[in-house]
């Protein structure tokens, strides 16, 4: 694993060939950060990849987008995916839910215009979409919540820089998210996990009452429940100096949308339990690209969301 100091190799920013991609392996759609404006390019480079592989890992087709992929082949991703993953990088623009920079640092206006975009593409057909860490803070503010700008203790280890910081968070058994986590993780997947990174089993949590898991934070930004959209359902808690944050939420139609405050793609720092989340959502995107293209965001629906 690259540090700061010892960066892996640059990787370039997936594409996929202008082929249809087979239902099978559905394309999904990585909204990343250009590691090209990044401190250092190549640690931004292989986080991008870690994306990318928790898609893989499930069959499905990951394909990274940042604001230096050309116009024309940024609007054929967006044109042809069957799932969208927001993912982890620098703070939102203020300004996208009426407010002044208090805390915000290093934004980033350009890839807000593009996820953005590939966000209302999305909801347009109701591709499922996935938000993690800024993904989780950009699904709440494009769907017109706040943020809380700058939330220290949750700040955590620089990635790279030292073992990540962890802390409980407490999530609803009764939501889409507490039963995709809860579920028994088993099989040659769960073997080859080791049971997580954390604790050596997939949960040791009682079968009642909300499960409690062990997970990195590497955000300084969150969400009060008090500051969630409308169309979102809270199903996840973690505490803070500034009350409960929302770790974890999803949203309350048909369509397949999840998000979580977390990095589950960085697996030394992730219980199993969360591999489930992707294989969930690659199932989603799967089942989407077999659903007819006729069908609309008010008449798709998804068995993974029921």
């Amino acid at each position: 694993m690259p540090t700061d100091s010892q960066p892996a190799a640059s990787q370039p920013a997936a594409s996929v060939p202008a082929a249809s991609v087979p239902a099978a392996s559905p394309l999904i759609v990585v909204a990343v950060g250009d590691p090209q404006l990044a401190e250092n390019p190549d640690l931004a480079a292989y986080k991008n990849e870690l994306y990318a592989a928790g898609i893989s890992r499930h069959g499905g087709t990951p394909a990274l987008l940042h604001s230096a992929v050309p116009r024309d082949e940024r609007e054929r991703l967006l044109g042809a995916m069957a799932g969208l993953l927001l993912s982890g990088g620098a703070d939102l623009e203020p300004a996208l839910y009426g407010a002044t920079a208090r805390g915000a640092a290093g934004m980033d206006p350009q890839r807000d215009e593009l996820e953005l975009a590939a966000w209302r593409e999305a909801d347009r057909r109701a591709v499922p979409v996935l938000g993690i860490c800024r993904g989780l803070q950009a699904i709440n503010v494009f769907s017109g919540g706040t943020l809380l700008q700058d939330v220290p203790s949750h700040a955590g280890t620089p990635y790279g820089r030292g073992p990540a910081q962890l802390h409980r968070i407490e999530i609803d058994r009764a939501t889409v998210l507490g039963r995709t986590l809860g579920a028994e993780l088993g099989g040659a997947l769960g073997r080859a996990l080791g049971g997580g990174a954390l604790g050596g089993e997939p949960s040791s949590n009682p079968g009642s009452g909300p499960l409690s898991l062990t997970v990195n934070t590497f955000h300084h930004q969150a969400v009060r429940e008090d500051m969630l959209a409308s169309g979102l359902r809270p199903a996840a808690w973690a505490d803070s100096e500034f009350g409960r944050l929302v770790e974890g939420f999803e949203g309350t139609g048909d369509r397949w949308l999840m998000a979580v405050q977390c990095h589950p793609e960085r697996l030394d720092s992730t219980p199993a339990d969360f591999e489930r989340l992707w294989e969930a959502f690659v199932a989603a995107a799967r089942e989407f690209a077999a659903t007819p293209a006729t069908r609309t965001s008010a008449t798709r629906t998804s068995a993974t969301a029921r």
